[in-house]
């Protein structure tokens, strides 16, 4: 039995990111970049002005000062107009600054009279003020994103910017999950026999495998050696990461770890000291990452999200030492709403509920089997062998 950060070491080191695709950008969203990307143009592109104004020479525009109105420039096509000594453009936000002019009065720091067509300055300005220079944000060939930076909205927004249509991302996963069990039925089973129930995991998990950017496809075997083993090689035949849940642990119907080495699997580790979660495996069939889960339905979602979300993350590209880290969630630090402790020998993950006053407190069974209470809990709490945590105390977390 090895420990959780050494099992996700060694997953992660195991996998790669996998091939680079070309998509357009608005599919690119929460895809990781596949290449260094670079600016091809400055920006902003031109001088422009940040209000809507009057663009000035500023050595013109002290307090008190009178200008005579000469042109206007809205947003757009740029009229090249000049701003002459005692002059004036009306300007409005984003508008190409004119020639000669180096400051922008705001429409809010001026009187203008229409009839004599001049206006007052009420607040003078200093060379600069209000004027977005070309560049001052982004200069052409500056490096946009590196290769494993997450495309999220501003980035889209980013690379728009740059008449970007497309975008070189890391492809996603292919995903195969296997569930395993005789007692499992598909949801929607009109007829369901004493001593079977509805299969969860397999939903679960390819909803899981979607979530953190693979692309699932669900199978089931029963338990019986050689069906499960033509499943089990039909999952590998077309995958890029295969998750099986169920099966792993040292009963006697338990076969899905001898199935695996029958198939070439080498098996990397089998369990971890980690509650819920401690009957999984890990292996590889080639440069195929395998993934044994326990069968009870919060012991294989605890640890797909230990060691199997990271694996996905960095299959899609994502930096392999932020990944080592923890889990794939926002960490949270709150106080303890009860008493917490862990009289066990293993990290314990303990589903809670973050209340309005900010303090958390289980919620629900905590039992491997509770999916229920899983489904309420909006913070995962990690406590170490031996820890103790009173009323009030700082605890850590993750929100789910």
């Amino acid at each position: 039995m090895i420990e959780e950060t050494e099992a996700r070491r060694r997953i992660l080191e195991a996998v790669d990111p996998g091939p680079v695709e070309t998509v357009p950008l608005g599919e690119a969203t929460g895809r990781f970049s596949g290449r260094e990307i670079f600016a091809s143009v400055d920006l902003p592109r031109f001088d422009n002005s940040a209000m809507d104004g009057y663009a000035v020479r500023a050595v013109d525009a002290g307090t008190g000062a009178f200008l005579r109105i000469l042109e206007e420039q809205p947003a757009g096509t740029d009229r090249g107009l000049a701003v002459d000594p005692g002059g004036a453009v009306r300007i409005f936000t984003g508008a190409p600054l004119p020639a000669g002019a180096d400051a922008v009065v705001m429409q809010e720091d001026v009187r203008a009279d229409a009839a004599s067509g001049r206006i007052e300055i009420l607040d003078g300005v200093q060379p600069g003020e209000n004027i977005r220079r070309r560049g001052s944000d982004v200069c052409a060939s500056q490096r946009l994103l590196d290769p494993g930076d997450r495309v999220n909205a501003v980035r889209t927004g980013l690379l728009a910017s740059q008449g970007i249509v497309k975008v070189e991302v890391f492809a996603k996963p292919r995903i195969a999950v296997v569930t395993t069990g005789d007692e499992l039925v598909p949801p929607g089973t009109e007829r369901i026999e004493a001593g079977q129930i509805f299969n969860s995991n397999g939903p679960m998990l390819a909803a899981l495998a979607a979530e953190f950017g693979g692309s699932p496809r669900q199978f089931h075997a029963i338990d019986e050696a050689e069906s499960l083993r033509a499943v089990l090689a039909e999952a590998l035949a077309d995958a890029d990461a295969v998750i099986v849940a169920g099966g792993v642990s040292v009963g006697d119907r338990d076969l899905v770890k001898a199935e695996l080495r029958n198939l070439g699997v080498r098996e990397e580790f089998w369990r971890v000291r980690v509650r819920p979660g401690k009957p999984f495996v890990f292996g590889m069939a080639g440069r195929v990452p395998v993934f044994g889960l326990p069968g009870n339905p919060v012991s294989a979602w605890m640890t797909f999200m230990l060691f199997v979300a990271p694996a996905l993350c960095r299959m899609r590209g994502e930096n392999r030492e932020r990944l080592a880290t923890g889990l794939p969630l926002p960490r949270i630090e709150a106080l303890a709403a009860e008493r917490f402790e862990n009289t066990g020998d293993r990290p314990h993950y303990l589903r809670c509920r973050l209340e309005s006053d900010g303090r958390v407190r289980r919620v629900g069974a905590q039992e491997s089997h509770a999916l229920h209470g899983l489904s309420r809990a909006g913070v995962l709490v990690r406590l170490e062998p031996g820890e103790v945590r009173e009323p009030g105390d700082a605890i850590r977390g993750y929100r789910l």
